[in-house]
């Protein structure tokens, strides 16, 4: 319990932080900026990218945007998201219905090692738990704890506070870069967009060759990327 208490406490001061407003509605604004352009281009029905058929993630976007109706929904749930995520009394189910869109995305982003979204998914996810977490107050009550009474009964009133935090600010920071760093460096080879592109990443890799045959069956022949993939560790280990 006393855990559920500090837990309501640094809730508290969180959401009575002017600098933490302040933030809440910057996040908001940016997670709805993300899905309005893609989710128009989906109910307009038009293809999201240009990337080529060859590409992993243009083999799933070709297929995607021949799915009739299901590509058009798709892109009225970003849209209504989005929306919902603008308006101050309906952000909380606009953040409920964000998050499993942008968690798909991440992951399929990062299973076929996406350029166009490899690092800003993951940091839409973490916006996302981050405004889960500022409507705590309003989730914990579906949470599969039990809730003191001293939580559940009304708090009193609490100022304001102007002070900047400072330590919540460089803690996201710090996990940002983190963040970003990992998803860099995680990945020996990636296919890019382009086979200019996945090319030019070839003189640096542990065998050119090998990375060159890569970009090859990524771009040219259009083979699977865990295909791809085992034909390069395979000349890598020889």
């Amino acid at each position: 319990m006393k855990l559920l208490y500090k837990i309501d406490r640094l809730h508290r001061q969180a959401i009575h932080n002017k600098w933490m407003r302040y933030f809440t509605v910057f996040t908001r604004v940016a997670l709805a900026a993300g899905f309005i352009p893609s989710g128009m281009v989906k109910i307009m029905g038009e293809r999201f990218t240009s990337l080529s058929n060859n590409h992993p993630m243009g083999h799933y976007l070709e297929a995607l945007s021949h799915t009739g109706y299901y590509y058009t929904f798709i892109g009225i749930a970003q849209v209504t998201a989005a929306i919902l995520l603008l308006i101050p009394r309906t952000a909380l189910l606009g953040v409920l219905l964000y998050f499993p869109i942008i968690l798909n995305i991440c992951i399929l982003s990062l299973a076929v090692r996406f350029d166009g979204s490899l690092v800003s998914s993951p940091l839409m996810v973490m916006a996302c738990l981050y405004l889960l977490c500022w409507y705590y107050d309003r989730l914990k009550y579906i949470l599969p704890f039990k809730q003191p009474v001293a939580i559940i009964n009304e708090p009193a009133p609490m100022a304001i506070s102007n002070k900047f935090p400072a330590k919540f600010f460089a803690g996201a920071f710090a996990a940002v870069a983190l963040l970003v760093l990992t998803i860099v460096t995680v990945f020996d080879i990636k296919p890019r967009n382009t086979m200019q592109d996945c090319t030019a990443q070839c003189p640096n890799s542990k065998n050119p060759q090998a990375c060159m045959a890569f970009c090859d069956c990524i771009h040219n022949e259009g083979q699977p990327l865990d295909r791809a993939l085992e034909e390069y560790h395979k000349a890598i280990d020889r």
